[in-house]
């Protein structure tokens, strides 16, 4: 008996690993971003963010369950908390200021997983990313294009969040220098969705160029095929709002709204609620 025992134990030491790496591929082959029932999609994903985290906790090498968890916990920040918080925030100052708060720790978050995951994939790529030096900055592979994206877009959403912390603020540089590389290494990746946030980035930068901010967000539409909203309600916010242009703040926000309808999908029903509020509250943004 105690032999049988300690071969049954061997033989779960052996079977663990690969049991784990075939979760963590199931998981990250069926995202919860793939539900286009908001309401269905907030409530299951704290359970799936959760239980994907505890499992790439066992399997931190795997790049693609990385990519789906740091995804997650972005697009949980911005659909369910960010948005929630900005929707309160003149009746409720103090509940959207918490809401930020809980925003600011799942963007970051989102941004520890996938930049461990970068240094995972390549050790001291994190320390030459931080370089001056653009010479001494790595390139990507298109494997790691993802992870730079969603460490970018969480870093983003982390600053948004946190306007007060200086420090943080002084990250953003870091985080369009993410959004570059992945650029420089995939500029089509997410069918529009780099080129998107390279442009709210741009708009984010003191002194960003105006040019360059629409040329971004032009490119991301034509990648996206009509088929995202998020460019068009991107656009609106980052060129046609600071141009107090209210007649290109509608019809974006508009167009934003019919590919929601005729293209069904969490990401374009997170867009049509978004751009449903900005739309509703026009007369006090302008």
């Amino acid at each position: 008996m105690p032999l049988l025992a300690l071969m049954l134990a061997f033989s779960g030491c052996a079977v663990r690993p690969y049991v784990m790496d075939q979760t963590a591929h199931a998981l990250s082959s069926q995202p919860v971003s793939s539900e286009d029932d908001l309401q269905l999609a907030r409530e299951a994903s704290a359970f799936y963010l959760k239980f994907s985290e505890s499992v790439l906790k066992e399997t931190p090498g795997h790049l693609k369950l990385a990519e789906s968890v740091s995804s997650g916990f972005t697009q949980y920040a911005y659909a369910f908390v960010a948005l929630d918080a900005e929707k309160i925030d003149a009746q409720a100052p103090k509940a959207a200021a918490h809401m930020r708060e809980r925003a600011a720790r799942l963007y970051a978050r989102a941004h520890r997983h996938a930049m461990t995951a970068l240094e995972l994939s390549a050790p001291g790529i994190t320390a030459a990313i931080g370089q001056s030096d653009a010479s001494k900055h790595p390139r990507l592979t298109q494997a790691q294009v993802p992870l730079a994206y969603w460490a970018a877009a969480s870093l983003g959403g982390w600053i948004s969040m946190s306007k007060d912390d200086p420090d943080l603020v002084a990250d953003l540089p870091l985080s369009m220098r993410l959004a570059e590389l992945a650029w420089k290494a995939n500029p089509e990746f997410g069918r529009g969705a780099l080129a998107s946030l390279m442009g709210t980035l741009e708009a984010a930068k003191v002194g960003g160029s105006t040019q360059k901010i629409v040329a971004y967000f032009d490119q991301a539409i034509t990648w996206s095929q009509g088929q995202d909203a998020g460019p068009y309600v991107a656009k609106a916010e980052g060129v046609a709002l600071p141009a107090e242009d209210k007649q290109q703040f509608e019809q974006l926000l508009n167009q934003a709204l019919e590919i929601s309808k005729q293209h069904r999908s969490l990401q374009n029903e997170v867009m049509r609620e978004r751009a449903q509020w900005l739309l509703d509250t026009v007369e006090d943004l302008f």
